[in-house]
């Protein structure tokens, strides 16, 4: 039999629900926050059923779009943005407090603003006489992206222009994904699909790149994904600037969310570097197409490894002249190996999400002074950091740096030293 209860809200769960005890045990209510009394019916289960906000958290604020809590791009619209940051930092702070590092620096951080994000990975359903656009709500089907609050006006404003596009496809026969990069030259899509493209959805994708001016267009099957993609329209040039370089990044390349985000994080890892001259050799592992590359470039001798080959092919051809060696290696199956680091002033890393993996332990064996480490994952940092804290290393700097607006990913800088004269000004 259900029953009635009166509690609060004590924190915040992985996935940004609000974590309240009943009987001891914990269960998770979403579009909570810490701090918010709460009636609730409660069947025995771990399932709740939110019957009344008594009392709301002073971090309460209403939630900005009214796609919230069908949508599932933003899972944490409830929560005021500096409570936001505030638990983010708390994340990585944890993270590094689990990996063994018990002093820290004092933390540095920032938060993008609304309307900025210029990536975005969206789903299409064909329903009779429309297209569904938009994302996943947890655990279900596609929500209409009739607004949103954290792309670039830019891209929302494609948005009615591709449901008309992706209705009029012979290849849309059911579903598909849709990837959208903003890059310096424009727009850049990656459509997948089920069924192969026919000739006339080219004629029209090269219509509606024309009518819009996006440079490429770019198709996929997702039911061989591994075939790679082919470019269907292409109205000009692709390039990605990165101050005066200008690299053209594949179909679907990685881009960081934010233009404010990547000046960030590039900025943290700058400022994280030793005292270099410019013929020091920086390694840095999971390069991409340059995000750091170039900035780094500026200040010492880049070695770039990358196991994407086109982004490591289009990080070379748009290098040459800068201080830039790339080179292709997947370095999860054929991890760089502790004396190839041997010449290494400092080993620069920016990892997937699943973290370093096999190559961590290589570079804790190292013996490089400097690491500069980035992290888009508390979880994998915590596994990764506790290799450099059991090899002697310590957190110089952190930089937390909160891209995804509203949901619970963060992004963080951190650079560990064993440099005793680098930790003694260390402010913490």
């Amino acid at each position: 039999m259900a029953s009635l209860i009166e509690t609060k809200v004590l924190s915040f769960g992985a996935n940004g629900d609000g974590l309240v005890l009943i009987e001891d045990k914990p269960a998770y209510v979403p579009e909570t926050v810490p701090g918010d009394t709460l009636k609730l019916r409660y069947d025995g289960s771990r399932h709740v059923e939110v019957i009344d906000l008594l009392s709301p958290s002073p971090d309460r604020v209403a939630p900005v779009c009214s796609l919230f809590g069908s949508c599932g791009g933003c899972a944490m619209q409830t929560t005021a943005r500096p409570a936001l940051l505030d638990w983010k930092i708390g994340l990585v702070r944890h993270a590094l407090n689990r990996a063994g590092f018990e002093t820290l620096p004092r933390f540095e951080s920032m938060q993008v603003p609304a309307e900025s994000r210029r990536r975005i990975d969206l789903a299409f359903q064909r329903q009779p006489g429309k297209i569904i656009l938009g994302l996943h709500r947890r655990h279900g089907d596609v929500v209409d992206m009739t607004e949103c609050h954290v792309i670039d006006p830019t891209l929302l404003a494609l948005l009615d222009p591709l449901r008309e596009v992706l209705g009029g496809l012979g290849a849309v026969t059911g579903g598909g994904d849709l990837q959208i990069n903003l890059y310096s030259s424009g727009p850049d899509l990656l459509i997948a699909t089920d069924s192969a493209l026919v000739p006339t959805d080219r004629v029209k994708l090269a219509a509606f790149g024309r009518a819009h001016k996006i440079p490429r267009i770019s198709w996929r099957s997702r039911r061989r994904p591994n075939e790679g993609y082919e470019i269907v329209a292409q109205q000009g040039p692709v390039f990605h600037a990165f101050g005066a370089v200008k690299l053209t990044p594949p179909p679907g390349g990685f881009l960081q969310a934010t233009n404010q985000s990547e000046t960030a994080i590039a900025d943290a890892v700058l400022a994280a570097l030793p005292a270099l001259n410019r013929r020091d050799p920086i390694v840095e592992l999971f390069a991409g197409f340059g995000t750091l590359t170039v900035p780094l470039a500026q200040k010492g001798r880049v070695l770039a490894y990358e196991g994407h080959f086109e982004a490591i092919a289009a990080l070379k051809s748009g290098a040459i002249g800068q201080r830039i060696e790339t080179t292709h290696r997947d370095l999860t199956r054929q991890p760089l190996i502790a004396k190839e680091f041997a010449k290494a002033r400092v080993i620069v890393l920016d990892p997937p999400h699943a973290g370093a993996l096999s190559q961590m332990d290589h570079i804790a064996r190292s013996g490089v002074e400097d690491i500069i480490y980035v992290s888009c994952n508390p979880q994998a940092l915590q596994k990764d950091a506790a290799l450099l804290a059991k090899a002697g290393y310590e957190v110089l700097s952190v930089s937390v740096i909160d891209q995804f607006l509203w949901s619970t990913e963060v992004e963080a800088v951190i650079s560990f030293t064993t440099s005793k004269k680098r930790l003694s000004r260390r402010q913490t």
